[in-house]
Order: structure tokens, then sequence, then C-alpha cells
């Protein structure tokens, strides 16, 4: 896993383009990542992670928290599209002021949601558990920027 460059790298590479502000769409990706967040609450409450699920709950928490983060950049008018988008998106979390160690969590995440949409890659309870951890830490905190 590469680290991540800076934000206005991703600019210069025309991954991330400016735009004018989408307030529209930016409402519908927070107010769908807010029901998908309610769906995995319920989720977690009736049936809990196990090993069998784990996968699953990491790829739920992913989409929440890059549904979150896309909306964030189109509400400042940035759109970022194409190869190492997803990698622009995970390093807007420091235009955002999120501290250094939940933006490489997150780049973490994003690196190993790839290796099991991609590559068939397992993960075990205890890791989906973290994941669910750290979505509950900064969903709040995404939700009020």
């Amino acid at each position: 896993m590469n680290p991540l460059k800076d934000f206005e790298e991703y600019i210069k590479q025309g991954i991330v383009k400016k735009q004018g502000k989408d307030v529209s769409r930016a409402e519908n990706l927070t107010k769908e990542s807010e029901r998908k967040f309610s769906s995995l609450k319920i989720y977690m409450n009736k049936i809990g992670i196990n090993n069998e699920n784990a996968n699953d709950i990491i790829e739920n928490c992913y989409n929440i928290l890059i549904g979150l983060i896309r909306s964030k950049m189109l509400l400042q008018g940035f759109n970022s599209s194409g190869f190492g988008a997803h990698e622009a998106e995970i390093s807007y979390l420091r235009e955002l002021k999120f501290p250094e160690i939940e933006v490489s969590f997150a780049n973490q995440l994003r690196y190993f949601r790839n290796g099991i949409m991609y590559y068939g890659k397992r993960f075990d309870k205890e890791y989906a558990e973290k994941v669910f951890k750290f979505l509950t830490k900064v969903y709040p905190k995404l939700l009020k920027l």
C-alpha cells in the first residue's frame, strides 16, 4: 500500500476536478449514508459480527464512510473519478482536518476493501470490529462538518 498523496496532487493529476457545488447530490449521499448506517446498526444489534459476515461489515462501513466524504467534497465543489479516485477521497480527510492516524486507518480500510472486492481477500471478526468502531467514531464528525 502506497502512502497517500496530498489532496492537491490529485487535483494536479486530474483525478479530482473543481466544479460547481452540487448541494442536491451531496444531500442525497448524506441521506443514503445515514440510511445505511442506521441499517448497519440494526444488523449489528440483531446478528453482530462473526467471521462469516466480517467482509460484509467492512464493505458496508467503507461505503458509508466514502459516501460522507464524497458529500463533503461535492459541497466544496470537488469531484473525483477514475484511477486513484478513492485514494483522493480518503486524502480529502486531511482537508477536513482529521488526525493523521484516522486518515491512515481509512486508507488501510480502502486498501483492504479493494482486496475484498477484486481479490477475494478474507478478514476476520476482530478486524471488522475495529472497522465498525472506527466508523462509529468518525461518522458523527463527518456529519457535523
